[in-house]
C-alpha cells in the first residue's frame, strides 16, 4: 500500500513501508494549503529533487532543516549544493541518472532521465520505494521513450506525470507516457499553478481512456491524501 497527498504542483508527500518521502517539495505553493512548514503535518525520511528550478527544489533548505533526520537524495551537483547550504554533507545522498541507489531495508531511489533544462546538473526523474511499490515521479518533462524503460523495469504502481503543457508534457503526451509506462494508477501534476499552465486534468484522463485505459487516473485536490494498492 501506498499513501500519496498531493500539495499542488509537483511536491507531493509519499509513504511506503513506513517510510516517507517528500519529493520537489515546494510545499508553500501557490496552490498548497500549507503555508507554514512547521505545519506539514508528517516527519519526511528522505527529500527528493528532480532539478533545481525554484518550483521543484522549493523549500527543501528549510525542510531539511526544520526536519533534522531526513536526508535529500538528487543528482550530485545540485546534492551538493543542498549540502553546502546545510553545512553538513552527512545530510544528502548524491547520485546519476540510472544508477540504482540504495536506502536500506529494500528500500531504493533510481534517477531517471528528463527532457528538461536546470542550472545545475541534469535534470531528472526519479523512481523510489521498495518492491512492489514503486512510484514514478517524472519531473518536469518532455514525452521520452525512456518511459517505456522506466515502466519494465521498476513497474510502479503510480507514476506521478506533469500534464500542464508549454514547459513540460500537456494531457496528450502525458496519457502517452501512462500508455508507455503502464502504471496502475497516474496522477497529473505541475498544471494550473500559473495560467501558462494550461493542461487540464479531465483532458488527460479522457486521452488515458483512448491509450490506455488499463490505467486508473486519480485526480486530487491539493491538500488531499490517497492510498493505492
Amino acid at each position: 500500500m501506498v499513501k500519496v497527498k498531493w500539495f499542488g504542483h509537483s511536491a507531493f508527500a509519499v509513504e511506503v513501508g513506513g517510510k516517507v518521502f517528500l519529493v520537489d517539495p515546494w510545499i508553500t505553493n501557490p496552490k498548497s494549503p500549507v503555508k507554514d512548514l512547521s505545519e506539514l503535518g508528517i516527519e519526511p525520511d528522505y527529500i527528493l529533487v528532480t532539478h533545481d528550478h525554484g518550483d521543484h527544489l522549493g523549500n527543501a533548505v528549510e525542510l531539511l532543516k526544520l526536519y533534522k533526520k531526513a536526508k535529500a537524495v538528487a543528482i550530485f551537483e545540485i546534492a551538493n549544493q543542498i549540502a553546502e547550504k546545510l553545512g553538513d554533507p552527512n545530510r544528502v545522498i548524491d547520485g546519476n541518472i540510472g544508477g540504482p541507489i540504495q536506502l536500506g531495508d529494500g528500500f531504493f531511489v533510481v534517477l531517471t532521465t528528463a527532457t528538461h533544462s536546470s542550472s545545475s546538473g541534469s535534470p531528472t526523474g526519479v523512481v523510489f520505494g521498495r518492491e512492489g511499490e514503486t512510484v514514478y515521479h517524472a519531473g518536469d518533462t518532455g514525452l521520452t521513450y525512456d518511459m517505456k524503460l522506466v515502466g519494465e523495469l521498476y513497474k510502479p504502481l503510480v507514476a506521478l506525470l506533469p500534464i500542464g503543457g508549454h514547459y513540460t508534457m500537456g494531457p496528450r503526451e502525458a496519457a502517452k507516457a501512462a500508455e508507455l509506462i503502464k502504471p496502475k494508477y497516474a496522477i497529473p501534476m505541475h498544471y494550473g499553478t500559473f495560467p501558462v499552465l494550461w493542461g487540464r486534468p479531465e483532458d488527460f484522463k479522457n486521452e488515458v481512456a483512448k491509450l490506455a485505459p488499463e490505467v486508473r487516473v486519480v485526480i486530487l485536490s491539493p491538500g488531499e491524501e490517497v492510498e493505492l494498492t
